[in-house]
């Protein structure tokens, strides 16, 4: 291998809160590490472009299990293979992004062992937001051709969480269906997917903006939820359309079966993997009698991950992004815009050249 490889990379790490911080908000600091060598069946890759998720806040504010102070921020990125330990490896000089999580190959019901998310914790121990990333090579997947780094960084853990709830939702051509929060990249993923799919999609979000950017994406329309009559605006729009919701993915939890059942078809479902509006769901005898079913979800497995991306390049479907930012010293950037929650799309980091160390 080359002598010019790098011997260090700077990555974004978690750091703990200083004593009587209220409240709990750890540190993320860009330190210099080392480049492990890379042993058999490993690449190395020099990362383009990494991107956030909800998790990456949630790790600081101490709210994710299986934390780990002194690890490496994020799930997702996508780079170029720069090094492998085996020199004909045919992944050397290909653009690819990794997966983002171990210990799922292929059950539809759940992961087969261990199961862990890159980034911020015990298992594994890895991030993505660096310059540089040691991998096995069974852990990367190709980067489609219509998409750059900054885009295909936007896509696994979101596009994965949206596949999987597309799937549960088990809709079709022809069907209708309500995509809740719209604006947050897995929403925005699984609008993406349904469109090409040939599914009608309404969508509900707090603002009017980003129902408008939604319906450019595809959507025939939506309402904001912030507005305590949607569930009836809704109901107008639906009947405008003729048909009834076959299926609900949400991203809120909380009351939204008793706010959408009326115009959920006997024997829908409602996909739920996520809780921003509560740690609860509500259901009542009301909807068990109609048939409604109500489905967890979250993320999935290596083989969804493939079928996914599989769709995302069929399709030629470009994940949105909100706003890429230049590097790892303006990280912070993107942990303040998540808190606002007032992005469209993903937010990535671009990495460039060489970090400069500084701390955030």
């Amino acid at each position: 291998m080359s002598t010019k490889l790098p011997r260090t990379t700077n990555a974004l790490v978690l750091r703990k809160s200083p004593p009587g911080r209220t409240p709990l908000f750890h540190d993320a600091v860009v330190q210099e590490q080392p480049v492990p060598q890379l042993k058999p069946g490993e690449i190395l890759v020099k990362m383009g472009a990494v991107a956030f998720n909800h998790r990456d806040l949630w790790i600081r504010m101490g709210r994710y299990p299986r934390i780990a102070i002194g690890s490496t921020f994020g799930a997702d990125g996508a780079g170029t293979v720069i090094a492998a330990a085996d020199p004909a490896d045919p992944l050397l000089k290909q653009r690819v992004f990794l997966t983002p999580m171990r210990g799922w190959e292929s059950d539809p019901n759940g992961p087969e062992s261990d199961f862990g998310i890159l980034g911020g914790g015990s298992f594994p121990r890895l991030g993505t937001f660096a310059e540089y990333v040691v991998v096995q090579r069974t852990e990367v997947l190709p980067t489609p051709t219509h998409l750059n780094d900054e885009q295909i960084a936007a896509w696994p853990l979101a596009g994965l969480t949206a596949w999987r709830s597309v799937a549960h939702a088990g809709i079709s051509r022809g069907d209708t269906v309500l995509i809740t929060g719209i604006g947050g990249g897995v929403a925005l993923l699984a609008l993406q997917i349904c469109v090409a799919m040939g599914v009608s999609v309404y969508v509900t979000s707090g603002s009017q903006q980003k129902i408008d950017k939604a319906v450019k994406l595809g959507a025939k329309g939506g309402v904001r939820y912030s507005e305590d009559s949607w569930p009836d605006h809704l109901g107008s729009l639906l009947k405008q359309n003729g048909a009834p919701l076959a299926a609900v993915i949400d991203s809120g939890g909380d009351e939204i079966l008793g706010k959408v059942n009326r115009y959920l078809k006997a024997g829908g479902k409602v996909v739920c993997y996520g809780m921003t509006a509560a740690p609860t769901i509500t259901m009542s005898m009301r909807e068990v009698m109609r048939g409604h079913q109500l489905i967890g979800t979250m993320m999935g497995s290596r083989a969804d991950l493939v079928a996914a991306t599989a769709f995302l390049t069929q399709h030629k479907i470009t994940p949105v992004v909100a706003a890429v930012l230049p590097g790892l010293r303006v990280a912070e950037e993107g942990f303040q815009m998540m808190q606002k929650g007032s992005q469209f799309g993903k937010i990535v980091v671009k990495i460039g050249e060489r970090e400069v160390k500084a701390n955030l």
